[in-house]
This record gives C-alpha cells, structure tokens and sequence, in this order.
C-alpha cells in the first residue's frame, strides 16, 4: 500500500516553484540537505525517480510533475482542514445538539437558529423536542450538548451539570369564555380553588410549580384532566372543562380575552444546562450567549 507523507509534498511542491533545492530550503527554511533527504524518502515512498539531477540543477521528471498535480490538492485539503479546526476551535464551526420543551424551542431556539444563521453560518442547531426535564438523561448520556429545561426547588443535585438561568415567566390563569371573573384585570389564585382545574401530568415540573402554590395559598386543586401540550390545555379550558394556568411564552394562538393574569402568580424559572467540563467550550458557550440574548 502506498503511504505518502504530506510534509514531503510541501517539499516537492516547493522544489516545483523555485527550481533549487537551495531555494526551495530558503522558502521552507530547512537545510539543503533535509530538503534533499526529504525528496529522497519521497522518491522511496512512491517507488519513482520524481528528479533529475546535473550538477546543482534539479528538474522533475514527468512523475514527478504528475505528483506535483496531486499534491496542490492534497495541501489544499489539508490547508481546508486546518482552517474549519481553527474555527471550531474558536466556536465558529460545528454543530451543536439542543434539547428543549416546546414553548422554549418557539421562544427562544428558534430565533437563536435565526440569528447565528446571520452572525456565525459555520454554526448548525440540531433541535430535539423533550418535554419538562427529559433532556437532562440525554444530556448526561451525551446525546445532546446543551438541555433547556425548567429549575426547581426539587430539581436533583447533579454535579455534572452546570446551570444557567436563561428566563423566568409567569403562568397565567386561562378561563371558559363564559368564567365569572372574564374581564377582571387580574384575578387571585384562591379566587380558582373551586374551580375543576387541567394542569400537566406528574412528572413534569409545570404541575409541580402549580400544586406547590396552590398548596401556599392554603388550597388542593381539583384535577380532572391532565396534558403536557399548553394548547390542548386551553383546547379544553374553552370547551369548558375547567381552568388551566399556562407559562406566558406558551399563550401563543389562545383567545387574549381567556387570559388574565394570577396574584401572586406562580413561575417557571427556564435554564440552559451543559455538562461539566464542557461548558467552556467555545462553541458551547457562543450558543448559550446567543440562546440568552433571544430569551425574552
């Protein structure tokens, strides 16, 4: 099997542009002599005279100029590879895999994906959708590189992850269209406690953060249906099956005059998480600047 050493590409291909080994030792600044041992083992390599030699000029032969044409190309890929190493390296280059919930891929992901396809092209988004904190596993498995997920107060310590606040929205109440308090400028959690309440399933933080306020205002809510999809929530709230408290960015397509503000209202506090030790990396942390500044 043929095996070429690229470096003495370099060689020949100086030896080509300056026509001395003298000069071709100048421009590559070697001695004559390694630049000749070099084109020696090169001749080895290829089981060919690639020079001809009278006295101090040196010439190719005709492989030696078919080789020459191979090695433009081959030092050009080379030269192409060390470029995109050096842009990922600066985080400039490189794909980078997200895990997110549906509202925050809309809120967030999306126009991050917009704006580093304008500022840093050599960047590609990889989104996956994962409800509540089901990204954290593929996080820690090393499907993904970077989760947004929601913090709580029980949220597991985990000391591989490192946590990021990226937003913090408030949940608002969402009404049947024909609800007493429709049209109040704001309306009491208490104010629901009778209420036939649609939250989302166990498991998912959303339901935590509301039964833990409901459970501070001095009230169980009663819980007949359950969704982890905000707009199958308001579907039903609007059939008139009960009353749903919804996170702000997951309103999105919901009748306005069905939504009004909670005091005090519960919130959902949104982080980005990488893994420890990865979240220096530049390209890692250009993402996270970008998913920051697009987070509302």
């Amino acid at each position: 099997m043929l095996v070429i050493d690229p470096r003495r590409l370099r060689v020949l291909r100086a030896l080509a542009d300056h026509g001395t080994v003298t000069a071709a030792a100048q421009a590559l600044h070697l001695s004559p002599s390694a630049v000749s041992q070099q084109l020696a083992s090169l001749e080895s390599e290829v089981g060919q005279e690639l020079l001809r030699r009278k006295g101090r000029r040196v010439w190719l032969t005709p492989a030696g100029e078919l080789l020459v044409e191979h090695a433009d190309a081959v030092l050009a890929e080379l030269d192409r590879a060390e470029t995109r190493l050096a842009a990922y390296a600066a985080g400039e280059l490189g794909q980078v895999r997200i895990a997110a919930f549906a509202s925050a891929i809309t809120t967030v992901v999306a126009p991050t994906i917009a704006a580093l396809r304008r500022t840093n092209p050599g960047i590609t988004i990889l989104v996956r959708d994962a409800e509540g904190q089901e990204s954290l596993p593929l996080l820690l498995d090393g499907e993904i590189d970077i989760a947004i997920t929601m913090h709580t107060a029980h949220t597991p310590v985990e000391h591989r992850i490192v946590w990021d606040p990226l937003y913090t929205e408030p949940f608002d109440a969402v009404l049947p269209p024909d609800h007493p308090l429709i049209g109040r400028p704001t309306v009491a959690i208490t104010d629901l406690a009778d209420d036939d309440w649609i939250v989302p399933h166990p498991g998912n933080p959303c339901r935590e953060v509301l039964l833990t306020a409901c459970a501070k205002a001095g009230f169980t809510p009663r819980v007949t249906h359950a969704s982890d999809d905000f707009t199958a929530e308001a579907a039903l709230v609007t059939a008139g099956v009960g009353i749903a408290l919804i996170p702000r960015t997951a309103l999105r397509g919901i009748d306005p005059t069905q939504v009004i503000p909670v005091t005090p209202a519960p919130h959902r506090h949104v982080t980005t998480a990488t893994r420890r030790g990865r979240e220096s990396h530049p390209l890692l942390h250009l993402t996270r600047k970008a998913l920051t500044d697009a987070a509302p």
